[in-house]
């Protein structure tokens, strides 16, 4: 009989440190950034890198899911745009805020449902459908809005608390933050349905041929991903007490790095909801930090980028 052999001290930790090379560039990130200002460690300023993380964090929720299953979302950024001006405009209506969340809600998850549709049924790629999609979302709010921010919806009822409240002394975002988290860990690590995602993004073919539907699938892929889209430009709207047209720009291709950073694969099949947030973090204590040491918004560009490139070498590495 074989013997066999059991996996030495050393070999466990380069394993781990394998598995969790995002949450340990995280802690390294925090140890750097406090040591080169201390204020960076402030109770108040890890509050508010929460908080600007919870935008990009709840997008890169859906994005997740989306790379998983082998797409793209370059709609994303529109969508938010398009969300928060439906909210803006049916609160300018004099309808309750709780009713205006909800159609923003809708509007996010039916512009995923269309795009999805034309990625499974009309058999575009992913990259094609969102592109247009995004040029298409952005075009719609600017006619919408007459291209002018909608404003002032008051410091009362829902649409006050869920960007500017508080549960206890967390900031409202970052409680819905997690609670998203924990609700996609369950999805993809728990449900059929997550399953499915893994399976279409590691082998389509493959997938349709053990009787998953894939095109329904896709279709409520990206249903989640406008969904959560409209669920930030929510809390975007909120915080900055506005719906501006041009909001969201940029949003899609910061999603995506939170997802690549926290060590999604962008062949799919690939990625988990706890290195999402991860990568959502990061990206946000880089550009807190950078901030706080007066380096230019230029440069913080500059380092995104190169990260996302880094993981991306690092992924195919593996």
């Amino acid at each position: 009989m074989q013997e066999v052999k059991t996996p030495s001290f050393q070999e466990k930790a380069l394993e781990f440190v394998k598995q969790n090379i995002p949450l340990i560039g995280l802690i390294m990130l925090i140890i750097v950034m406090g040591i080169l200002s201390p204020a960076f460690l402030s109770s108040f300023n890890i509050l508010s890198v929460m908080r600007q993380a919870s935008i990009n964090g709840l997008i890169a929720f859906g994005m997740t899911i989306v790379i998983i299953s082998g797409g793209i979302d370059l709609s994303v950024g529109s969508s938010l745009a398009f969300s928060g001006m439906v909210a803006a405009l049916l609160m300018q209506a004099g309808i309750p805020s709780s009713i205006a969340i909800l159609g923003a809600l809708t509007a996010g998850a039916l512009v995923g449902m269309l795009i999805g549709l034309l990625i499974s049924k009309g058999k575009l790629p992913p990259f094609i459908a969102t592109l247009g999609g995004m040029i298409s979302l952005r075009g719609m709010t600017l006619i919408l809005s007459n291209g002018v921010p909608i404003s002032r919806f008051g410091d009362e009822g829902l649409i006050a608390w869920i960007g500017r409240g508080y549960v206890w002394f967390i900031p409202a975002p970052v409680v819905i933050l997690f609670v998203m988290f924990a609700v996609f860990s369950v999805i993809l690590k728990k449900t059929v349905f997550g399953k499915h995602v893994y399976a279409i993004g590691g082998n389509e073919k493959g997938a349709l041929l053990s009787g998953i539907n894939v095109e329904r699938n896709k279709i409520f892929i990206y249903m989640i991903s406008g969904f959560m889209s409209a669920l930030a430009a929510v809390i975007l709207t909120s915080r900055v007490n506005s719906a501006v047209p041009t909001a969201g720009e940029m949003y899609e291709l910061y999603a995506i790095a939170a997802v690549v950073i926290g060590g999604a694969s962008l062949s799919g099949g690939k990625g988990r909801a706890s290195g999402t947030i991860i990568g959502a973090f990061i990206i946000a204590i880089i550009n807190n930090g950078l901030n706080l040491l007066g380096v230019s918004a230029y440069i913080q560009q500059l380092v995104t980028g190169l990260i996302i490139i880094i993981a991306v070498i690092a992924d195919r590495k593996k």
